[in-house]
């Protein structure tokens, strides 16, 4: 187990597998598991949805920051962030100084695969999934590469995506660049 103390932030794109690896990852490490995303349902007082049908992308995004900087200063953790958290420069800065992060990297395929399982993604609603899955991969994609760590999610269950991270986090505490 890795012995920095800090939390592990999991970052991607929707469909990447970070909620559910996260839980995995908890587990293994023996360490909490918050989802991001139900911290900010939880804090609106209503589902991410409805806070971006009702307040707009920007609301949201303002929330969402408030939540992952709070989350940050409190107990270590592992925390699958929203897909876009870490495109916000204050939560990157914020998550480069006080937590671990793992990039879950995804091809465009295993996105729109796992996307399509449900339709509760507002920025997938009323769009070419496929096209807009591109869209977000090509701005974000480039972002996520700072993390400290990248790890591919592609056909892989979740439990063995966290015995992997815990590998990685194993070497990155030893000084070993872990990526991909």
């Amino acid at each position: 187990m890795t012995s920095s103390g800090k939390s592990i932030v999991l970052v991607g794109l929707m469909g990447a597998g970070k909620s559910r690896v996260g839980l995995e990852l908890a587990r293994l490490m023996g360490l909490p598991f918050l989802d991001v995303d139900r911290e900010i349902e939880r804090a609106a007082g209503m589902k991410i949805p409805d806070i971006f049908e009702r307040l707009g992308e920007p609301e949201f995004r303002k929330g969402e920051r408030r939540v992952m900087l709070r989350l940050l200063t409190e107990e270590r953790r592992v925390l699958a962030a929203g897909g876009g958290a870490f495109i916000q420069p204050e939560i990157r800065t914020a998550v480069k100084e006080k937590a671990i992060s793992v990039w879950l990297k995804a091809t465009l395929e295993t996105l729109v695969e796992r996307t399509g399982r449900n339709n509760n993604r507002p920025l997938l609603r009323d769009t070419d999934r496929t096209e807009k899955l591109r869209e977000l991969m090509e701005a974000r994609y480039p972002v996520y590469a700072e993390a400290n760590i990248t790890v591919t999610t592609d056909e892989q269950a979740p439990v063995d995506m966290a015995r992997r991270i815990v590998e990685e986090l194993e070497l990155y505490d030893k000084g070993a660049v872990a990526h991909g």
